[in-house]
């Protein structure tokens, strides 16, 4: 990625609107009248031939003549004519682009997108097209056509939707909350997420970064400016069009359970970056990065005039994963010298109803001055003893020996509070409207801390010489399939390749006929599960290609005798290979789970972990990691899910040998270093007991027009 010219583009000495006008309503106008109307010091150039003046202006008939090249020109023009006019600007000189103008949808906006590129490289960059525009408070730039300026701050705030860009900068500029660049996307013709993380992650003006994305349009682009990004600062960000694609047309679980929306939460995780879920989230996130200081860890004290508040913000707290820190005796006896006897003597520290300013000042400095908790969150509830604006004036105060600290409030209540809430935003000190906010706001930063602390990636181990010739066998493997034109390998196929990766797998009889699969039954001996041996049938127990708990060679003949007759119904095109056969295996000292991968996503492979079996999809307890994958990783991967807990172990039921899964998982990273073709993988079962693990049951399936691949970095 390139951030050349960028500096055009967000410090410009000089700006030109091309299609500037007087006509009331238009964006040429609000455009003009924006820049005009802010602090911008530079010289502004109208363009318009059918003008000599607009709003006072000198107006020029096209960018030629021009007495200067500008360092920023915005388009304001209809969608026709913008490549000629963006050709001519390239021409002159120009670096940076501002295109306001709408049109390049459609196949004839498509066909727009490609001369405006055209026109462009290598030239200048582009923000846009479709844009509301940007703002850089800091120079006094307001190209844009919102209805707003911002003061100066420590902000970025990058929107791909113009409407969620000036909600945030209305509900911003009512609370104080400054900004140091607002940019509208728009289109993403040229520049996108990963070029404007780039740039900002070496921006001193910007102390954090939000983001509201719908789509990532070059993901390993943006993957690695996010994560230098995110080492730098914090970036949070809330993600719209959740459910805009289904992965219902999947065929493994794993395809189907490891949606594009999960993705995209697996891919910000891996970046070191914090996702909010709603609009609400992100206006918290706001008022967080603008005034908060990062805690250095989980531990939260509250102290509150109304207990009901305290156990409020402390559910929401252990909700999120928050540590709710105890008292100590030294604290307890301080706090006990100047408050009620009737006070809570316990974290949330209730001071009792009649608190005044007084009483919340001085319990506020002891708790920071006793700094057993990494953050403090102070609430206000309104009383006829406590008035609301001298209290928020009292912490406030607190404050002044301990500006460093991380101090959260929340004056509830609308008439009282309202006059509170602007004493503490003018002394900079993060307010929210409830405690549940605040306590979501303290827990942003603290994802930030750790996701920081998580973002060396692991590099994909190195091949020992002694799995070479299984490797091999591996690849042999994939030919096989491939030379028979088939994208999933038969059970033999695929647990040759997972045992070529050292992952135990349960050993299987094939037999092509009913009569052979009795006697390998016989062969088995005690209780065996049957199974149909066809290529196009990838969930077998859905399809009645499955029969557990046979015994005896009759048994199972007749069992495959009457498979053969239902799957030749239900599926008659399917290619029937047979049987497979393999003992039952005794589950009841286990756990089943699933372990699995696909790729094709906006962020290439990704690797599945949770709880599963037959209802692996119903029970939904999954999460999702990008490769590559060391044990580290793999650990914090299980550690998501619910299952993990059940895998540590609970009454007088022995654990599980977690490390033996870990190193499943990171084996499956190694796979699909190794084999990029692979394009899905379901290990469902795999049986992990105190001993180890094995693979019960796996498919695999390939890409046939393709031996190797690139793999996206990340």
């Amino acid at each position: 990625m390139s951030t050349g010219n960028l500096s055009r583009l967000f410090q410009p000495r000089s700006i030109a609107i091309i299609g500037a006008s007087e006509r009331p309503g238009s964006l040429g106008r609000i455009m003009l009248e924006n820049l005009s109307s802010a602090s911008f010091s530079g010289p502004i150039f109208a363009v318009n031939p059918h003008y000599y003046k607009v709003l006072g202006l000198r107006a020029y008939p096209d960018a030629a003549s021009l007495p200067e090249v500008p360092d920023l020109a915005i388009v304001a023009t209809p969608a026709a004519g913008v490549p000629r006019i963006v050709q001519d600007l390239a021409a002159r000189g120009v670096r940076g682009v501002l295109v306001i103008s709408a049109g390049f949808e459609g196949e004839e906006g498509g066909a727009r997108r490609a001369q405006l590129l055209s026109a462009a490289r290598p030239a200048l960059r582009i923000i846009g097209p479709n844009t509301l525009g940007m703002i850089v408070p800091r120079i006094g730039l307001n190209a844009s056509f919102a209805h707003l300026m911002p003061r100066p701050g420590g902000i970025s705030f990058l929107a791909q939707s113009g409407a969620i860009a000036t909600s945030v900068l209305d509900w911003a500029v009512a609370r104080g909350v400054g900004f140091s660049h607002l940019v509208s996307l728009g289109d993403m013709v040229d520049l996108d997420f990963g070029d404007l993380l780039a740039y900002l992650a070496g921006d001193p003006q910007t102390t954090a970064i939000l983001l509201y994305v719908e789509a990532i349009t070059r993901p390993e682009k943006f993957m690695a400016a996010a994560r230098a990004a995110a080492r730098a600062k914090p970036v949070i960000v809330l993600k719209g069009g959740r459910h805009a694609r289904s992965a219902g047309a999947a065929a493994s679980h794993t395809g189907r359970l490891a949606g594009p929306d999960a993705e995209y939460s697996a891919a910000f995780r891996r970046a070191g970056i914090v996702r909010v879920a709603t609009l609400e989230e992100l206006f918290g996130a706001v008022e967080t990065l603008a005034f908060g200081h990062a805690p250095p860890g989980r531990r939260l004290a509250i102290v509150s005039n109304g207990g009901g508040l305290g156990v409020l913000a402390a559910d929401a707290l252990l909700d999120l994963g928050g540590e709710l820190v105890p008292l100590g005796e030294a604290t307890i006896e301080r706090l006990s010298r100047f408050l009620p006897p009737t006070w809570s003597h316990a974290n949330p520290i209730d001071i009792v109803g009649d608190a005044d300013p007084e009483r919340f000042k001085r319990a506020l400095a002891l708790v920071l001055d006793d700094d057993f908790a990494d953050g403090v969150l102070v609430l206000h509830c309104p009383t006829a003893v406590s008035a609301g604006a001298e209290a928020a004036r009292a912490v406030a105060e607190a404050m002044t020996a301990r500006p460093s600290a991380t101090v959260l409030t929340s004056w509830l209540g609308e008439q009282c509070a309202r006059a509170a809430r602007a004493e503490l935003q003018a002394a900079r000190v993060p307010t929210y409207e409830t405690p549940e906010q605040a306590v979501r706001g303290f827990m942003q930063m603290v994802r930030h801390r750790e996701s920081r602390a998580a973002l060396l990636t692991p590099e994909s181990e190195p091949t020992p010489s002694s799995a070479r010739a299984a490797r091999a066998a591996a690849r042999a493997a994939f030919e096989d399939a491939r030379g028979e034109s088939r994208e999933w390998l038969t059970q033999r196929e695929a647990r040759t390749v997972l045992a070529a990766y050292g992952i135990t797998t349960a050993p299987i009889v094939e037999a092509a006929t009913a009569r052979e699969a009795g006697a390998a039954a016989v062969r088995l001996g005690g209780s065996v599960a049957l199974k149909i041996a066809a290529p196009e049938i990838v969930h077998k127990s859905e399809a009645g290609g499955v029969a557990l708990n046979l015994v005896g060679g009759a048994a199972v003949e007749a069992a495959a005798a009457s498979m053969l007759d239902r799957i030749g119904a239900s599926h008659p095109t399917a290619t029937i290979r047979g049987f497979t056969i393999e003992r039952m295996i005794d589950r009841g000292t286990g756990l089943e789970l699933i372990v699995g991968a696909k790729t094709g996503g906006d962020f290439g492979p990704i690797v599945l972990f949770g709880e599963g079996g037959t209802a692996v999809e119903a029970v939904g307890d999954t999460a999702l990691e990008l490769p590559p994958i060391d044990l580290a990783l793999a650990q914090q991967l299980m550690s998501r899910t619910r299952v993990y807990k059940r895998m540590l172990g609970y009454g007088n039921v022995a654990a599980v040998n977690v490390e033996a899964v870990a190193r499943v998982i990171v084996e499956v990273s190694q796979l699909l270093a190794e084999f990029p073709q692979v394009l899905e993988i379901d290990i469902n079962p795999l049986l992990a007991t105190p001993a180890g693990c094995s693979a019960v049951d796996v498919r695999i399936r390939a890409a046939l027009d393709r031996e190797r691949a690139p793999v996206p970095s990340v």
